[in-house]
């Protein structure tokens, strides 16, 4: 069949299936490790490959096909028509070999093709951009990106341009549209029947089941469903049930309920002995993972003086993140709650008038500020924080002599703190108590910060970043040492999220665990506490500390008291997970639950065996998240405004 023009389209769809292919091979190679690549396994993960480049290489093309369905014979035929055509041509096939490079970055920061993640860096292109041009080497990639393009460009053109019936053809309209017809039938029947990367889950590795996607379609499904219906995707239960069930799982000998209402969570929680108006500050430390710390038993050397402040510090030692991303550390610290599937709720539109630590600390007269060092409406920051109880200071506050450094997230960290510090003297010059929660950014790629801090320069990777955060902390805490309301201070310091989220499983429980220190030499005494808990269980243990009562929503409780739930919720973005007694039960967005018992768990890796769920593991397990997306879908987490 004479297919003419359209010998575009089949000829790019053949330069797409390679360029895939050798992507998918080069990713294999990175994770060869920690992939199945048994025969089987390979062939599955190859074909299902092929399959689904396939599928993405029909989407690609839609926008092309309808454009040589319409573009009339003697507009197509003409030579202006030749050139432009053949600049789109080498543009595509570009944009192809880009993708493959921008995956091999992607897989090596995230172990992941795209997704969530991918789809929220397309949205802030500033940050993401210039953060790209300062970690790595663009101009050289860039040319070896256009040697590539320009390689599959000469080879292929002759056959699909001048030397073919591509051009100086009379194909009629009636023609043009029967093929074209054939061509974009694929991708709707693709988009009606294949609504997920399903297939993939014939791969029992998880990393394989990545190999097996297809980032194009990845990043096309990822902006298809960032919001996932609870009910729709995840095993649910009678919801009445589920709700007496959270009850019995929130109560505790120091809290009630303040209604019999089923779906009103607010406890009265109510701490023992006298209140007191300890000032906070928070200081959520980006991507701290407990691999990355001497005290946990790594050996680099990264964090001397955290590791030494263990030792003066309230020191939690088997705290759990719940997500990958530093919106989720800041849901779970401020809210309480267990990560709802798709985006935060940080990062969510409608997040205003949550019933927040913001909020609960004001009632209690406090100041409550979000203090960061780049500009907070990245991830909607500013948004969330401003509605739901804090003052926001963000890099818009800082003052020109204020910054020693700064990179596209931010000022470095020792100016960041010492903006904390000067915030803090001003809440104690108006003698009011004050919740400072401070996220820093140095410890982010390009891991840029000032010359001559540290024995690791600027610039060469993450061991720098960590090691630079863990100096500036020390600094600052140095330096607070001589302020009037240093004693009467609780510092806290949690990681935001872990360092990286690949593993081969779907939630790989050692790669969430990170450290907690609640140091005050005045008011507290050191202890190491080796209790399991949540970044969601910080607040509600703050409160216990200072001894206040209080009302809230929240699914957390306070580590210290004998009656404290160990358990920890740890998700990302699809996968739900409850941990507890060394079992992970999992809630997948097919409706499935999977189990696993933890054999042995280190610094770096854990051991796993599949078992089947027991019923108490996956009604409790169900129960935190199916109530959890229920009271946010409701409206049922809002503060109640005087």
């Amino acid at each position: 069949m004479n297919t003419g023009r359209f010998k575009f389209a089949t000829n790019f769809i053949g330069i797409f299936i390679v360029v895939s292919f050798i992507t998918r091979i080069v990713l294999l190679v990175m994770t060869y490790d920690q992939a199945d690549t048994g025969i089987i396994e390979l062939l599955k993960v190859f074909f299902i490959g092929m399959f689904y480049d396939f599928v993405a290489v029909s989407y690609y093309l839609i926008p092309f096909i309808i454009y040589l369905i319409l573009i009339p014979r003697k507009i197509f035929n003409s030579v202006i028509h030749k050139i432009v055509s053949l600049l789109i041509y080498f543009a595509v096939i570009y944009s192809v070999v880009f993708n493959g490079f921008s995956e091999y970055f992607f897989w090596e920061e995230f172990g992941k093709r795209f997704n969530f993640i991918a789809v929220d860096y397309l949205v802030y292109t500033h940050e993401v951009v210039h953060n790209i041009l300062e970690s790595y080497p663009i101009p050289l990639l860039v040319g070896i990106i256009l040697v590539i393009t320009g390689f599959i460009f000469f080879y292929n053109h002759k056959k699909t341009t001048f030397h073919c019936d591509a051009f100086n053809c009379d194909m009629p309209f009636s023609k043009r549209l029967k093929i074209g017809s054939i061509y974009l039938a694929l991708p709707l029947l693709f988009f009606i029947f294949l609504d997920k990367q399903t297939l993939t889950e014939n791969c029992p590795n998880k990393f394989d089941q990545e190999l097996a996607k297809n980032g194009f379609y990845s990043l096309f499904s990822a902006f298809r469903h960032n919001e996932l219906e609870y009910d729709e995707f995840y095993k649910t239960l009678d919801e009445t049930s589920v709700f007496k069930r959270l009850r019995m799982l929130l109560k505790r000998e120091s809290t009630t309920f303040k209604t019999n209402d089923i779906h009103d969570i607010t406890r009265v929680v109510k701490n023992d002995g006298p209140a007191h108006r300890y000032n906070i500050v928070l200081i959520m430390v980006e991507s701290l993972s407990a691999e990355y710390m001497g005290v946990f038993g790594d050996k680099r050397g990264l964090t001397p003086h955290l590791d030494e402040l263990a030792k003066r510090s309230l020191f939690f030692n088997n705290l759990y993140a719940t997500g990958t991303r530093t919106v989720r550390g800041m849901e779970a610290v401020t809210l309480s709650l267990p990560p709802t599937p798709g985006r935060s709720i940080v990062k969510r539109p409608d997040c205003q008038n949550m019933n927040s630590a913001g909020f609960v600390f004001g009632k209690l007269g406090y100041e409550s500020k979000f203090i960061y060092a780049g500009h907070g409406y990245f991830d909607n920051m500013n948004y969330f924080f401003s509605n739901n109880g804090f003052e926001v200071v963000d890099r818009f506050d800082f003052k020109d002599d204020e910054v020693t450094f700064s990179n596209v997230w931010g000022v470095c960290d020792e100016d960041l703190l010492n903006k904390v510090s000067k915030e803090a003297d001003k809440s104690y010059a108006k003698e009011k108590p004050f919740f400072s929660f401070v996220m820093t950014t140095s410890n982010h790629r390009p891991y840029t910060y000032p010359d001559g801090k540290i024995d690791i320069p600027s610039h060469t990777g993450r061991n720098g970043g960590v090691k630079y955060t863990d100096y500036a902390i020390d600094k600052f805490l140095k330096e607070a040492s001589k302020k009037p309301w240093f004693d009467n201070t609780l510092f806290v310091i949690v990681a935001d999220h872990n360092g990286g989220s690949a593993g081969k499983t779907a939630l790989p429980v050692w790669r969430y665990r990170i450290p907690l220190f609640i140091y005050a030499p005045k008011l507290i005494e050191p202890k190491v506490v080796s209790k399991l808990a949540s970044q969601v269980d910080i607040v509600p243990t703050l409160l216990g500390i200072i001894g206040q009562s209080y009302e809230a929503k929240f699914y957390g409780d306070d580590i210290l008291k004998e009656d404290h739930q160990e358990r920890a919720f740890i998700g990302n973005y699809q996968k739900l997970g409850l941990f507890r007694n060394n079992t992970l039960t999992v809630l997948s967005p097919d409706k499935s639950v999977q189990n696993y018992k933890v054999k042995k768990q280190t610094l770096y890796r854990v051991e796993y065996t599949e078992e089947k769920p027991s019923e108490a593991d996956v009604k409790d397990t169900v129960t935190y998240y199916q109530s959890a997306s229920y009271l946010y879908k409701h409206n049922l987490l809002r503060e109640k405004l005087r």
